[in-house]
């Protein structure tokens, strides 16, 4: 089936990693394997049909330790739509689903690279987003 969007831009829209001190730093270096990641997708209506997709990835310790970093991004993607889409729920997949499956990547990747710059290096996303799956539990 034939694509009904087009990615216009991509653009890091804020991106923030957190380590107050050098013993945060160490014991986080040590317990890193305890974050959880956290994904979130908003959008905004532009003109002509475009649409900004905002796509929020959280990396934390939900733990109740002091000794924490905390590390975001927020990656936005400028959609058009095409002429003949006209129904909401096909709109909701694009921006739920197939735009997260063409971008998610390269998200991923920028992503791992604040860990590495970040002072954590080797750190992976073991578990694969699917964007399919969750928009399909979303909807039932």
């Amino acid at each position: 089936m034939a694509e009904k969007f087009k990615i216009m831009a991509q653009f890091i829209k804020d991106m923030s990693s957190e380590t107050p001190d050098a013993i945060t730093f160490l014991y986080v270096k040590e317990y890193l394997k305890n974050y959880n990641l956290d994904i979130s997708i908003s959008s905004k209506a532009l003109k002509n049909r475009m649409i900004e997709v905002n796509t929020k990835l959280t990396y934390q310790d939900k733990s109740k330790s002091k000794n924490k970093s905390f590390f975001e991004i927020t990656y936005a993607t400028i959609v058009k739509i095409d002429e003949d889409v006209k129904d909401v729920k096909v709109m909701e997949k694009i921006v739920l689903c197939d735009v997260q499956n063409k971008i998610y990547p390269n998200l991923e990747k920028i992503f791992l690279n604040l860990l590495n710059d970040s002072g954590y290096p080797g750190v992976k996303i073991e578990k694969k987003i699917d964007f399919e799956d969750l928009y399909k539990k979303r909807t039932n």
